[in-house]
C-alpha cells in the first residue's frame, strides 16, 4: 500500500450542541439512534423534541473531555528508575462554559434540583433561584449530559456523520462565577465529574453515528 500523509477528512473542527437530560442515564436509556426517523435526523433534532433533553444553548470555548489515570509506582533496588507502573484511579471531567446566563443554566451549573427554580420570569413575581446553604446529609444532584458535535467526514456529502458525546452521571463540582462586567459577558464555566453507571462501570459513549439528509 503506498503511503499516505493522512486523510483530512478526519479532522474534526467545530463545536457541538449541549443537552442536560432530567436524571442520570444508563446505556438502555439513550434516546434511540438508529431506529425509524433517527436515521435521517441529526441526532439534535432527536434531543430538542425529547422533553426528557434541555439544550443549555450558546456555549463559548467548545468542549474539553478530560482523562486523568492515576498510577502508582513499584521501585526497586536494582532500577534507579520505576520497574513497574500500575493503575490505582481514574478521574473523568468535562469543561464547558454556558453562554446564556439564564437561572435555568445556573441551576444546572450549581448542581441544584429543579425545586430551587420556583416563578417564571415573564410575570410581575419573576423568576427566582433560592441560593441555600443545604442542610447535612444533602446530596447533590447528578445529571445525564449529551452534546452532538461534528464527526469525521465530508461535509458535503448526502450523509452527514456527527459524533456524540454521552455521559450517564455528570455532576458540577467546581467553582462557578456569577459576574455581571461593563466589559465581558456574562457566562457560567462549569466543570463536571463524571462518574460511572453502576450496571456497566461505563462513563458514558462517544459514538459517530451518519444520518441521511432528506429533502
Amino acid at each position: 500500500m503506498p503511503y499516505t500523509r493522512g486523510n483530512n477528512q478526519n479532522i474534526i473542527v467545530g463545536a457541538a450542541a449541549f443537552f442536560i437530560a432530567d436524571t442520570t442515564l444508563t446505556p438502555g436509556t439513550l434516546p434511540s439512534l438508529s431506529a425509524g426517523s433517527a436515521a435521517t435526523q441529526s441526532f439534535r433534532e432527536t434531543l430538542t423534541a425529547n422533553a426528557s433533553y434541555d439544550n443549555v444553548g450558546y456555549t463559548m470555548n467548545g468542549l474539553e473531555l478530560q482523562f486523568q489515570p492515576n498510577f502508582g509506582e513499584v521501585q526497586v533496588d536494582q532500577v534507579l528508575d520505576v520497574a513497574k507502573l500500575y493503575k490505582q484511579g481514574m478521574t473523568v471531567s468535562l469543561r464547558t462554559a454556558f453562554a446564556e446566563a439564564t437561572l435555568e443554566n445556573l441551576l444546572i451549573a450549581l448542581a441544584y434540583g429543579s425545586s430551587k427554580l420556583t416563578g417564571t420570569k415573564n410575570s410581575a413575581a419573576g423568576q427566582a433561584l433560592d441560593l441555600s446553604a443545604g442542610d447535612l446529609g444533602e446530596c447533590p444532584v447528578e445529571r445525564g449530559i449529551i452534546a452532538v458535535g461534528p464527526g469525521t467526514g465530508d461535509c458535503d456529502d448526502s450523509n452527514r456523520i456527527e459524533r456524540v458525546y454521552a455521559a450517564y452521571r455528570a455532576l458540577s463540582i467546581e467553582n462557578v462565577t456569577v459576574s455581571a462586567k461593563r466589559d465581558a459577558p456574562s457566562m457560567f464555566e462549569v466543570s463536571f465529574r463524571l462518574l460511572p453507571e453502576d450496571t456497566s462501570g461505563s462513563y458514558g459513549k462517544i459514538i459517530d453515528r451518519t444520518w441521511t439528509i432528506t429533502s
